[in-house]
């Protein structure tokens, strides 16, 4: 009898998994897709929690194909996933978590919108149970789209669904060297190769599970390895992507999601040492990536953190989180008949600072909130004002 190639590979590598892994296997026995178009991969890394077992056994009773491999320890996450790669036979792949869990339809729905589209990446809309998710990507159902024209770079989790062509062709694997933010180098590499993503917002695919006893990846490590996860997606984007718009549209990612937390309210509790470190391990990327166009798509406060830190300004920083953490209300000044909006953040218009005004002044998305605030005039606006008024003398 041939053998017929699977439509998916589901992948889990698992570590210390238990009693979560239960769950996480019972919802991938419960998938409506048919159990001949799917094979599991389960990684077991090293576990002494009885993950390698309660693996087995669902391996001995599962209707779909199951490959269990028992391993030593890795030490991460990228070791069992590139195991599970190099053995799936799938059309597509998922990487599951063995903390998490999917919805019953999950990979139907998934493999249905990647055929009907010609997508190479999936990303099903995540739920969290016990942590919370990113969320600006869910808003609506995409066909088709891509990492410039949507809010797919603030989801970079592995948890997606990838056509294991394109994977191949480009011999992508996870970086076995990082220690954390590997899956957001992988991801994002499959964003900018593929033949379009596609974007199930009306559907929970994925339930993302924080566990009670605190163990998560994405929690442990440290502030090091934080800067080696900025330094490879920075490099990654700046290799695949010319300098201009498109280039700083996604380096917002790892400026905003992984460098500046290094700069919040735990700087605050940093020894000198380590405050000095920080600043040390920072300036090649200032130096290299931040820009003006950055600097513009980011709210006043996140671009004045990280225009202090560029400027190697530790002593005006401190003074920034000290008023964060105060939470004062922000006052606003109101100029050009109010169509600009300066956010009076500590330092506007002190000369000792010498910080320039075009740092606080705020982009529309956040001016709107201030009364009496007037929005540039545009030629859209323009064209749109006069089809109104057209619109009202055809009336009368």
């Amino acid at each position: 009898m041939p053998v017929t190639q699977p439509d998916v590979s589901v992948i889990i590598g698992a570590y210390e998994a238990m009693p979560y892994l239960v769950e996480c296997l019972a919802s991938v026995e419960a998938q409506t897709i048919d159990p001949a178009r799917m094979e599991v991969i389960a990684v077991d890394d090293g576990s002494t929690d009885g993950t390698g077992e309660c693996l087995e056994e669902f391996a001995a009773r599962a209707p779909m194909q199951v490959t269990v491999i028992r391993q030593e320890n890795s030490g991460g996450p990228s070791g069992p996933r590139n195991v599970g790669l190099a053995k799936a036979a799938g059309r597509y792949v998922f990487f599951l978590d063995a903390d998490d869990r999917l919805g019953p339809e999950a990979l139907e729905r998934m493999v249905a919108m990647a055929d009907r589209n010609g997508t190479d990446v999936v990303l099903g809309r995540v739920e969290g149970i016990n942590r919370t998710p990113p969320k600006s990507m869910w808003g609506k159902t995409l066909e088709r789209t891509d990492v410039f024209s949507s809010n797919i770079k603030f989801t970079l989790s592995a948890q997606k669904l990838f056509r294991r062509e394109l994977l191949t062709r480009h011999d992508m694997r996870f970086d076995e060297s990082l220690w954390t933010g590997e899956d957001a180098l992988f991801t994002m590499e499959a964003y900018l190769r593929a033949n379009g993503v596609s974007v199930l917002a009306d559907y929970t695919c994925y339930y993302l599970v924080g566990r009670e006893d605190g163990k998560h990846v994405t929690k442990t490590g440290s502030y090091t390895l934080r800067f080696d996860s900025a330094r490879a997606l920075m490099k990654l984007i700046a290799d695949m992507v010319p300098p201009g718009e498109r280039r700083d549209t996604l380096m917002v990612r790892p400026f905003l999601i992984t460098l500046l937390p290094q700069f919040g309210p735990r700087f605050l509790k940093d020894d000198e040492e380590t405050r000095r470190h920080k600043f040390e391990l920072a300036k090649p990327l200032m130096d290299a990536h931040w820009t003006e166009s950055v600097a513009r798509r980011l709210k006043v406060e996140e671009r004045l953190r990280l225009h202090m830190v560029a400027e190697q300004r530790p002593d005006l920083l401190v003074g920034m989180l000290e008023f964060l953490k105060s939470k004062k209300q922000v006052p606003a000044v109101l100029e050009n008949k109010g169509r600009r909006v300066y956010l009076v953040y500590p330092y506007f218009r002190d000369r000792g600072a010498g910080l320039p005004d075009s740092l606080y002044l705020a982009e529309p998305r956040e001016a709107r909130a201030f009364q009496g605030y007037r929005e540039p005039t545009t030629t859209a606006s323009l064209l749109r004002r006069a089809l109104r008024k057209a619109r009202r003398m055809l009336r009368r």
